[in-house]
């Protein structure tokens, strides 16, 4: 189940709408830095109508025509052509001062697009959707974990733990499906969250949007494009898209550098932190202790985020700034967390999880799942054989990964041999034999020239 099949999003407080601007200074911006954006888009894409350099800096048509009548005024742009009686209708074009004015602008900064919000609203924003006021019902977490087999009970921790807003480590052996919780718990999250496009920092943007872990929902708009009053209406301001509640995945790749703003010298912006990006949702931190920078450096990085939901950041000018740290942190681990940080940082996680190896049960009803999503009969001997001839004997423990990785074994041999896939002891004992590594070797390879443990 994907983010995206799971709960179809909803808007459960509708004053959470960030209200349509009614005058520029209600954007919170300048004119200054409004006019130099209008300028850029229109160096950058030629042409436009009135209502086009509306919709490419998502400000209402009146408000950008303010700006465009000043800069017409100051014989910045002119209009090209007209396709009707209203200004929306104008097609407006710079002159050549216009250029020159615009690329001064871009020499201070590249940024083209929605206009950005200025920090104080952002902030706003966040408060008002946080992820400390979303409750998960029971059912809700049900469905979203619905296609996992998990422990007896394991459910009645997990949902006091999500509902809380405070962070927690999923811990246990690998393949047994620490991932995935995580994932689901995310899926939870169904509700709807506005997020600006972009954020003003000192004079300077930060790109905030990502269409990677932003997944936009269309806002429902109370008219079609119409007469020019009509198309103006509303129903929020357009700076912020409507995403699904952000779900931010890291895994061995993370390092410290992904956790500050990163400037680009060559456009003049920054790109917002990860965990700025997770605001409002979950960010999850998958096979801790596997990344390239020593997980307790990586944790104390967190530790006065955690603990006052607000992270310092510094501009390349050196100056700081506070930012939020709203998100639901789940840290997925196949360490012990004793072994991974000091008390300090543990009590900081309020939920400590174990996630532990399937029994003897879970693993015949994960079987039988999998088989059912294969096409492939089931046949309760199949578990019974692996459990007798390769977990009895030490040459793997029972995971709940495996049955979906050896069935897909099953179908890859019997795809070979050109014969239909089924769980003959033969297939079942092939299928193992190339997944699980032989014991002797696996000593030798964690021991190296043949030397055993003491």
């Amino acid at each position: 189940m994907s983010p995206s099949t799971a709960h179809e999003p909803v808007v459960r407080d509708w004053t959470m709408f960030p209200p349509p601007v009614t005058s520029l200074e209600e954007t919170g911006l300048s004119r200054e830095t409004l006019s130099a954006l209008l300028l850029k888009t229109l160096h950058q894409r030629g042409g436009l109508s009135g209502f086009e350099i509306a919709d490419a800096t998502a400000l209402p048509f009146g408000l950008a025509d303010e700006l465009l009548m000043d800069l017409q005024y100051n014989r910045l742009l002119e209009v090209r052509e007209t396709d009707g009686p209203a200004r929306s209708s104008y097609r407006f074009a710079l002159t050549n001062a216009g250029h020159v004015r615009a690329l001064e602008e871009l020499s201070a900064n590249r940024y083209v697009g929605p206009a950005p919000v200025p920090l104080s609203q952002y902030l706003e924003s966040v408060e008002r959707q946080s992820v400390s006021s979303v409750r998960i019902e029971r059912e809700r977490l049900e469905e979203a974990l619905s296609d996992l087999v998990l422990p007896e009970g394991f459910k009645d921790v997990l949902g006091p733990a999500v509902n809380s807003g405070k962070s927690m480590f999923l811990y246990g052996d690998p393949g047994n499906g620490k991932t995935r919780i995580a994932q689901a718990v995310a899926d939870a999250f169904g509700d709807a969250f506005f997020v600006p496009h972009a954020v003003e920092l000192d004079g300077l943007v930060m790109v905030l949007f990502d269409p990677v872990h932003h997944e936009v929902i269309e806002v429902p708009t109370p008219a079609t494009a119409g007469p020019s009053l009509v198309r103006e209406v509303a129903e929020h301001d357009r700076r912020y898209a409507l995403v699904r509640r952000p779900v931010v995945t890291a895994g061995g790749e993370l390092d410290l550098s992904q956790l500050d703003l990163r400037y680009d010298p060559f456009t003049r912006t920054y790109q917002a932190p990860i965990h700025l990006k997770a605001n409002g949702g979950v960010m999850v931190i998958d096979d801790l202790g596997r990344q390239r920078v020593p997980p307790r450096e990586l944790l104390n990085r967190w530790i006065v985020p955690l603990e006052h939901h607000v992270d310092h950041l510094s501009l390349h000018s050196g100056k700081k700034i506070t930012v939020p740290f709203d998100c639901l942190v789940v840290f997925s681990t196949n360490i012990e967390p004793a072994e991974l940080v000091e008390e300090a940082f543990l009590r900081r996680i309020h939920y400590k999880i174990h996630v532990p190896d399937p029994d003897a049960d879970q693993y015949d009803h994960i079987f039988a799942d999998c088989c059912a999503e294969r096409g492939i009969e089931y046949d309760p001997s199949a578990p019974e054989l692996i459990r007798r001839e390769y977990y009895a004997t030490g040459r793997a423990m029972a995971r709940g990964c495996h049955p979906r990785d050896i069935l897909d074994h099953v179908r890859d041999i019997a795809l070979f041999q050109g014969s239909r896939p089924e769980l003959s002891p033969e297939l079942i004992r092939r299928a193992c034999e190339s997944y699980f590594v032989p014991m002797e070797r696996s000593n030798t390879a964690a021991h190296p020239a043949g030397r055993q443990p003491s």
